[in-house]
């Protein structure tokens, strides 16, 4: 298919973060121009309007040069975080109305005998059972019951759900039973918001299917009502341009894509941080890197190897730590859809710094956020913060930052810390400061671990990535610990994740379930399958505004497993000349399992569980440019490095002085949107395309220019 793009002009980044918004204006020679503003947690589309408004008033760029502005969003997250979901129902086959409560048999915590899983975002009272029964072959072993259909349909006149979720028993091997049911629910509501298991996920297993469809009900309203009031906004700032979402997958749809398929866009924020490192880390051929997002609330952090991006189909959402690792379950509500494979902890910039009942010093979960905010930007929030001590530290500047649109109050800062940490520790206030500093990076270290380590991966192979407001502060000594030796923190970094959001290119994923074994399936069969299930999504991308001469291209995927196994691995299934497809997919199965388990067994045989298709749309790669910002003097300052080095006086300077210089820490980097800390032992300079490549190596010479 092709699809006929508009002419390009003006396409805006929003992205939506716990403590400020970034907007990017990206023109179509790659030039950009950024904004940092205010989150407005009453209303986050608030924040995205005004602030838009004003930069184009400040470029003088009329509002309709604008032709997309592409978003990322945690307001589906946070719905769930926060149990904040619409009131939602759940209509399933008669004797499986528990299986939300039943989930896996997975602990986290192996030994604690006080774990207490997430209760499910719809009670019992709430869930409604049909009589009816379709075997995992398909075949009908009890009909659909119209009367307990009937029966089913006023129970929930009775309830009034604001959404529903349907999923029966082996619906994604015959629809017809489910079909028909929610044809009668949304007859009999129109108004509500309904959600069929074999419209979001037409796979295999009985709870992660209901689960996912649960949270596409449960958030579909929520998501809905945002995007709308963003229209709305907009459109009475003057601003008409499509608004595209981001999806977890790294992918982008339409914001009609995105009400229809909330849970789609879960991890909307975090995956745009990983699209543009994979993007950038492209250009630099650096096939390995670790990406590292540290924002106000919350650290990320995802694995880019061999050239692409880490995906999985198994996340849980709605845990202390979201992940996706195999080993670790339960915390959480089960999403089996396509993410990037992300490993999120509470630990950011606005994380809030506490001493518990054993005299121990703790950073997050819970973070300040953009209000009352961090106690040095004097918003309300008195509680000290990660960004407090930073500022006590000496690392970002003691009175303003982003451009000198928010003023900074040390005096706030070092009280914070003295009264909540330095005292009860009976410890100095910049040794206070140094130990939140390095707690805060032990409690990162964990998500990057989730990434590496964790999976088999060695992350000294690696180079790190770092970006987000506070990532660039944290990221050599992050590396440090963990025995990296190279760090990049990229242009804009502190906007780094509105800028993927720019590199995206619009895709679209379908599944099927087909169990089947590779070693008596012949390839033509396999051929059908796929070319079957991408025929039947054609209606789907033509509600995307696609015709059939569009041009773009479907990229296949199978999930594979052992026969025995409970869970699975997928690879590529995209077919190559001179190979048969099946045993080329066995082959990819048995290495992938090598590498994520550290065996294969060549001899087990191998089932395909599930076949995958994406359509990527054909989209322009424009590479982002940053415009040369003026250098201007600056004061150096005090910085406190531990007890290693003590206080250091550390020279302050822009990031454009870096270039055809090689210049030894301590040196910090302040930019508009980010300060950068490159700590002693260590060496700064510029690569050819702007960006700051920080070497751990302690034998770098020193500084030239």
């Amino acid at each position: 298919m092709n699809i006929e793009n508009p002419i390009f002009k003006i396409r805006i980044g929003a992205d939506i973060g716990g403590t400020f918004t970034d907007l990017v204006l990206m023109r179509s020679d790659g030039t950009y121009t950024v904004r940092k503003v205010s989150t407005t947690v009453d209303d986050f589309s608030k924040g995205i309007a005004n602030g838009l408004a004003t930069l184009l008033e400040d470029e003088r760029l009329d509002h309709d040069s604008v032709s997309e502005i592409v978003h990322g969003t945690t307001v589906a997250t946070n719905a769930i975080l926060e149990n904040k979901g619409v009131l939602t129902a759940l209509v399933t086959t008669d004797g499986f109305r528990d299986v939300l409560e039943l989930r896996r048999l997975r602990f986290p915590d192996l030994f604690s005998l006080n774990y207490k899983p997430p209760a499910p975002l719809v009670p019992r009272r709430r869930r409604f059972e049909i009589e009816e029964r379709i075997l995992a072959d398909g075949s009908t072993r009890i009909p659909l019951n119209e009367e307990s259909l009937e029966s089913v349909l006023q129970e929930l006149e009775q309830v009034e759900p604001e959404a529903i979720a349907i999923s029966l028993l082996h619906s994604y091997v015959n629809p017809d039973h489910e079909d028909v049911v929610a044809r009668a629910v949304r007859d009999r509501f129109p108004e509500k918001y309904v959600s069929a298991s074999i419209e979001v996920l037409p796979e295999i297993r009985e709870y992660e299917r209901t689960s996912t469809t649960v949270i596409n009900a449960y958030i579909g309203p929520i998501v809905d009502r945002y995007l709308q009031s963003m229209r709305s906004r907009l459109e009475a700032k003057e601003i008409e341009a499509p608004i595209s979402v981001m999806q977890s997958n790294g992918g982008i749809m339409s914001a009609l894509a995105a009400r229809r398929a909330p849970s789609k866009i879960i991890e909307s924020g975090p995956a745009a941080g990983v699209v543009g490192a994979h993007r950038l880390a492209a250009r630099l051929g650096i096939g390995d890197v670790i990406t590292f997002d540290m924002g106000g609330t919350t650290a990320k952090a995802s694995l880019i190897e061999d050239g692409n991006r880490s995906m999985t189909t198994e996340y849980e959402v709605g845990a202390g730590i979201s992940l996706s690792s195999r080993l670790t379950k339960g915390r959480g509500h089960a999403l089996k859809l396509p993410v990037i494979d992300i490993a999120e902890v509470g630990a950011g910039g606005g994380s809030i710094v506490r001493i518990d009942a054993g005299g121990s010093l703790r950073v997050g979960p819970e973070s300040a956020g953009a209000l009352p905010g961090p106690a040095c930007y004097r918003l309300g929030g008195t509680d000290p913060t990660v960004t407090d001590a930073n500022v006590v530290l000496g690392y970002i500047n003691p009175s303003k930052i982003a451009g000198g649109t928010v003023d900074v109050d040390i005096k706030a800062a070092k009280d914070a810390l003295k009264n909540d940490v330095a005292e009860p520790l009976g410890a100095d206030l910049n040794e206070a400061a140094y130990g939140v500093y390095a707690v805060a990076n032990t409690t990162m270290i964990r998500a990057i671990k989730s990434v590496t380590t964790y999976r088999g991966r060695d992350p000294r192979d690696f180079v790190l990535m770092a970006f987000g407001g506070s990532g660039p502060i944290h990221a050599a000594e992050i590396a440090r610990s963990l025995s990296i030796k190279k760090v990049i923190i990229p242009n804009a970094p502190g906007v780094f994740s509105a800028i993927g959001l720019l590199e995206a290119a619009p895709e679209y994923g379908f599944s099927k379930t087909m169990i089947a074994d590779p070693a008596s399936t012949d390839s033509g069969d396999l051929e059908i399958a796929y070319s079957d299930l991408e025929a039947g999504s054609y209606e789907i991308l033509r509600t995307e505004g696609l015709s059939d001469d569009s041009t773009g291209e479907w990229r296949r995927l199978a999930d594979l497993r052992y026969r025995g196994q409970a869970h699975e691995l997928t690879v590529s299934a995209d077919a190559q000349d001179g190979t048969d497809l099946t045993s080329e997919l066995v082959e990819r199965f048995h290495l992938e399992h090598e590498r994520t388990y550290g065996r294969r067994a060549s001899d087990e045989p191998v089932d395909l569980v599930t076949i995958r298709s994406t359509y990527h749309l054909d989209f322009e790669e424009i590479v982002p440019r940053s415009a040369e910002s003026p250098t201007t003097q600056r004061t150096p300052r005090t910085a406190f490095f531990g007890r290693e080095h003590g206080a250091l006086s550390t020279p302050v300077i822009g990031r454009n002085e870096l270039r055809d210089n090689r210049i030894r820490g301590p040196l910090i980097v302040e930019e508009y949107d980010a300060t950068t800390l490159v700590p002693p032992n260590t060496t700064a300079q510029l690569d050819e395309l702007g960006n700051i490549l920080i070497d751990l190596d302690d034998g770098a010479t020193e500084q030239t220019s």
